[in-house]
């Protein structure tokens, strides 16, 4: 083989699996735009790179308004339409039944529930899929600024 060849490496197909670091595991990156399994990817990329910038700036400790308060001045500074305390009405059999003030709603389309705490557990899960199904929307990001690192959970309302 000569020193060119050896030099290339070959480019892995769109839809091979991609390391991810944090979890050790390979996770398969889905294609942008997958909207059945990974719905709004777009702007939930933008939400995930803007909790760890936010994360990376003032590290656990704080408590969960304070986490809010500067997710929200990252998103909306990028130029990403971003609510705080966000008004959703909640039905109930098809009948309003009270409101759900969502910590983050990100351009109207997705829920961010912010937690301070050591660590997510399921009951942390169960109550973002809850909101989702109460309010109707498809999609939630449960992000953690209590840990280490910051830890973040997507979750999708089946229909």
């Amino acid at each position: 083989m000569n020193t060119a060849e050896s030099k290339i490496a070959p480019t892995p197909p769109d839809n091979s699996p991609r390391m991810n670091a944090d979890g050790a595991r390979i996770n398969p990156t889905p294609a942008k735009g997958d909207s059945e399994t990974h719905p709004y990817w777009d702007v939930t990329e933008k939400i995930i790179g803007a909790a760890f910038e936010v994360h990376r700036e003032l590290g656990p400790g704080f408590l969960e308004a304070v986490y809010e308060t500067a997710l929200w001045q990252e998103l909306s500074g990028a130029g990403v339409a971003t609510r705080r305390q966000a008004e959703i009405a909640v039905s109930y059999k098809g009948q309003p039944v009270g409101v759900y003030y969502a910590d983050l709603l990100v351009e109207d389309r997705v829920i961010c529930e912010i937690k301070a705490i050591r660590a997510l557990d399921s009951a942390h899960e169960a109550q973002l899929l809850h909101y989702l199904k109460a309010t109707g929307m498809a999609l939630g990001l449960l992000l953690n600024f209590g840990a280490a690192k910051v830890q973040v959970k997507r979750i999708v309302r089946s229909r």
